[in-house]
């Protein structure tokens, strides 16, 4: 499109394009559903295009460049309709999941061109600013699919296909059952195709049923429509070799209980093969078809009675018509129903079978232009608003109702929207429903309330008039932030209080979008790195940051004029060297870091930057010690984030005199949950090598503070909690490990073990592991201590399966004396990585390689052995040498492997690749534990050999 072209000629051929596109769209048959969202939000851009034209779009080489980018996607979207309209239905049926893929793809981009075009053209769209944002967020998330007939064709297919079945039988066999459910899906099409042919379908039943009673609602099903063996209409007939017929599945259950006869003749059958009875099946729908009509005629007296049961039974009835089949929408209107309904809801008294009018209602025009139209054109919006003041009931079904047909999106719901607000005007209704009710009804009315403002801004002053002051207060904000921009650029003093303002309008997230289209991040962003000495204006810049990030939006809205993100890098540096003046105030202090932390939390490459190259760690170290709480509970969170990256220099701080102390009050925090979960998270990224540290939190209960976090914190700082506890549960120091054990810490590991997420219960699994390491010492110099005992008289005490000695708890910190064992063995079934893993390793400290027997044997009677093996087979690599190191110490046992070998050899030798010399740490690692079994199965034949030779 040539630039010399005035912008709003090239806008109004832009239009007339859409125009016939979404025209074209709806006459698509197959794939009708696609086309239609399609053709919907085409119609639904006319109505944004024509609001440009009429207030004349910006002149700007964006707007020229996002309108060449819409006028190729409709073109595209053209294209695909001339590509797919005249095309022979199986092609299409064949092709539908390219049609769907190709057919959502063109609605993104179209989305997306209309974004461009709407963020350089905001002043002008003000008016319908939301509109726009929702069908602009539509368009970019809309997700296609494809319908379950055809999913249901294109498996038979792919099925044919995997099978390599070429021969005519199979050929035959799958094209009558591709045949059945083609019927159905093309006569679905013909009936959405032409209204005519569903009409005079409809009258050639009516003029077949009025040979019988009208107080007749059904016809009997002649003899041949009844199955042998359900005794009832069958559903999904098929013929058998002999020529009878049957349900499918009855017919299936009967030879799948072993007979081979027929049912009904008890004739032998040779061949047990069925087909689709094509013609059986159309008689089966005639009949149901005849019934529905007779149900359709039989309804109308019922509905003009003054009997609440008869109306209740008739409404029953069409909502179980509609449940059968969509096209019962059309005869239900064509029997003169839906008009009927409109008509008697006035006069009905009864608030429940108000209610069902409603509901049926919505189900008889749910997705149904036609019936929608029907409604509206009989003033239906003026017997459905009064019912909004009534119960609860009929509110929601009445509210549910006009939702329906104002918020569906298509090429009609503005006009519906303006019928609704001609005939009975329900702003003050919905109002009332938006301040008192629940808050799935107040999100419905605000929605539609939210439609008639965009189609009558006089709703904004109606609504204020009821006390509802939000559309109101939004048109004020939208007329300030531009003002208040300018201002910023003024003198000091105009400057402080301009941006002050603007800090406090952004509250919500549509103030948000109006301040970053205008192109105010940017200046923002300058006006704060340029004024390094004036304290006021970088505490205004950086609250106005923050709030920008705040509520998870994070650097979503740190973008210029054009969408397109800030250089954060810049502006993170920026941020760090504000932290180095010991001149500035704690009100510009937290800001800063809140903003630092929001903006390090969305890019973690930008942490990198801030850790290494402008030394985060130990500037952000030093206002621990800030005399404001607030900027210390802001620098723990953020020195939390830096210390995933680099926890040097942090536990040397802790160190000095009384910060320690001060760092356990922050892990006291217990009613500031993300203070405790950032301090706890820092304590558990230090080095465990710090052991002066370890013996230091000990001294001053900071162990007691972070097993009180295990028992009270939320679910993040337990997951923390649980990294922090490995310093204490060294096995290298028994004495830290005994503290840990006496404060009643094993207890709540194994409720991890059943009720923590997957994280909590890998942690605590492997906790678990550092204590049982220890148990088999400990167990022997309880062994050695009862020995001595016990030479001065009898004593009976049971000794430990696993370690030999007398076990307990808090003496040997044994597993099984704990209640973890049956746990660790649940977490070897959930074939989850993380439990799995830690849970094999703690499980094989029990196995000794110098004494395996006792483990191997508890672990064997437990039935822990066979779970292990099954890792072989779904674990991922590093999971497979974990079980292959357990497995290793078990099949040192000749008994072991009597038992367990032969469902051991053929994992791993698919994992040794056949080859036990095959390079690499599993195959070796499986190749030694393979050689084990063979060793120990000549072993064992040697044995038997002797025995009986």
């Amino acid at each position: 499109m040539a630039d010399v072209l005035p912008i709003g000629t090239i806008l109004a051929v832009v239009t007339n394009q859409v125009i016939k596109t979404a025209h074209a769209a709806k006459d698509i048959v197959i794939e009708k559903e696609s086309f239609r969202i399609l053709s919907d939000h085409l119609f639904n851009i006319i109505h944004v295009l024509k609001e440009l034209e009429i207030h004349k779009l910006n002149e700007s080489p964006i707007t020229r460049k996002a309108l060449k980018n819409l006028e190729t996607d409709v073109k595209k979207a053209n294209t695909l309709v001339e590509k797919y309209k005249n095309r022979g239905r199986f092609y299409l049926l064949i092709r539908c999941r390219n049609i769907v893929k190709e057919v959502q793809d063109v609605t993104r981009d179209i989305g997306k061109s209309l974004n461009t075009i709407c963020l350089a053209n905001t002043d002008i769209l003000s008016g319908i600013s939301d509109q726009v944002t929702r069908l602009q967020n539509e368009m970019q998330r809309a997700e296609f699919v494809i319908s379950q007939s055809q999913i249901q064709i294109l498996d038979k297919l792919d099925q044919g296909l995997a099978s390599h079945k070429h021969d005519n039988g199979f050929a035959n066999d799958i094209i009558m059952e591709i045949a059945r459910v083609i019927i159905e899906l093309l006569s679905q099409a013909d009936a959405a195709r032409d209204y005519e042919q569903v009409k005079d379908q409809y009258m050639q039943r009516l003029g077949v049923i009025e040979r019988y009673n009208s107080t007749e609602e059904s016809i009997p099903p002649f003899k041949a429509l009844i199955c042998g063996i359900t005794k009832s209409v069958m559903v999904d007939p098929v013929s058998l070799s002999n020529g009878t017929a049957y349900s499918r599945e009855a017919i299936e259950a009967w030879f799948g209980s072993g007979e081979k006869t027929d049912p009904v003749t008890d004739e032998p059958l040779e061949d047990l093969s069925f087909r689709p009875n094509i013609q059986l099946r159309q008689l089966i729908q005639e009949w149901k078809e005849l019934n529905n009509c007779m149900i359709i005629r039989s309804c109308k007296p019922k509905l003009l009675s003054e009997n609440n049961l008869s109306v209740k039974d008739a409404l029953s009835q069409m909502q179980e018509l509609i449940k059968e089949n969509s096209i019962n929408k059309d005869w239900i209107s064509i029997g003169g129903l839906t008009e009927l309904l409109i008509n008697i809801l006035p006069r009905l008294r009864n608030q429940q079978v108000k209610t069902e009018v409603l509901v049926t209602l919505k189900n008889v025009v749910e997705g149904h232009t036609r019936n929608k139209d029907l409604l509206v054109e009989n003033r239906g919006f003026c017997h459905i608003v009064p019912c909004l003041r009534c119960g609860s009931s009929l509110l929601k079904a009445a509210l549910e109702l006009i939702h329906e047909l104002v918020l569906e999106e298509s090429s009609r719901n503005m006009d519906y929207t303006k019928e609704l607000s001609q005939q009975c005007n329900p702003v003050s209704f919905l109002v009332t429903i938006l301040k008192v009710s629940e808050v799935s009804l107040a999100e419905k009315a605000q929605d539609i309330l939210q439609k008639l403002i965009d189609i009558d801004e006089e709703t904004v002053i109606i609504a204020a008039k009821e006390e509802w002051y939000e559309p109101f207060v939004d048109r004020i904000v939208q007329g300030l932030i531009l003002p208040l921009l300018e201002m910023a650029s003024a003198d000091l003093e105009a400057k402080e209080l301009s941006l002050s303002m603007l800090a406090k309008l952004l509250t919500c997230s549509e103030n948000k979008k109006l301040f970053t289209s205008a192109g105010a991040v940017p200046l923002i962003v300058d006006l704060m790195c340029s004024s390094h000495l004036l304290s006021p204006i970088l505490a205004r810049c950086s609250e106005i940051l923050e709030k920008l990030s705040s509520n998870g939006d994070g650097i979503k809205f740190f973008v210029d004029v054009n969408g397109a993100q800030l250089n954060l890098e810049s502006l993170v540096q920026n941020l760090l060297a504000f932290i180095q003046d010991s001149r500035l105030p704690y009100t510009v202090l937290r800001p800063v870091l809140r903003v630092l932390l929001k903006i390090c939390e969305s890019e973690a490459g930008l942490v990198k930057t801030a850790v290494l190259t402008a030394s985060g760690v130990s500037l952000v170290l030093n206002l621990l010690d800030h005399i404001d709480s607030e900027t210390r509970e802001a620098a723990i969170n953020l020195l939390f984030l830096f210390s995933n990256h680099e926890p040097q220099g942090v536990a040397e701080f802790l160190l000095k005199p009384r910060r320690l102390e001060a760092f356990v009050g922050l892990l006291e925090s217990s009613n500031k949950n993300d203070v405790q979960k950032a301090a706890v998270g820092l304590l558990a990224n230090l080095p465990k090598s710090e052991v002066i540290l370890t013996r230091k939190l000990i001294e001053l209960e900071g162990l007691k503070a972070i097993i009180d976090i295990l028992e009270s914190g939320n679910s993040e700082a337990k997951e923390n909690a649980l990294s922090a506890l490995f310093r204490f549960t060294d096995p290298t120091n028994i004495e830290a490990q005994k503290i840990v054990v006496q404060l009643g810490t094993y207890n709540l590991l194994v409720d991890f073990l059943k009720n923590g997420s997957v994280t909590a219960k890998a942690r605590a699994a492997a906790l678990i592991g550092d204590l049982s390491m220890r148990s088999s010492e400990l167990a022997m110099i309880s062994k050695k201590s009862h020995w001595r005992c016990s030479c001065f008289g009898h004593t009976h005490v049971t000794k430990c399966p696993a370690h030999g000695g007398i076990c307990s708890v808090n003496g040997t910190f044994c597993l099984l004396e704990a209640k973890a064992f049956p746990e660790l063995v649940k977490l070897l079934h959930g074939e989850v990585h993380a439990t799995t893993y830690e849970a094999i390793q703690t499980l094989s400290t029990l196995v000794e390689k110098e004494s395996p027997r006792k483990g191997a044997h508890v672990l064997h009677e437990s039935g822990a052995v066979v779970p292990i093996l099954e890792v072989l087979n779904w674990g991922s690599e590093s999971l497979k040498v974990e079980a292959l190191e357990g497995l290793e110490k078990v099949f040192m046992l000749t008994e072991m492997v009597d038992w367990y070998g032969a469902t051991a050899r053929v994992p791993l030798v698919r994992l040794t690749g056949g080859s036990i010399h095959e390079d690499g740490h599993l195959h070796r690692k499986a190749a030694k534990v393979l050689l084990l079994i063979e060793r120990h199965s000549r072993r064992s034949m040697s044995l038997v050999n002797g025995f009986t030779g």
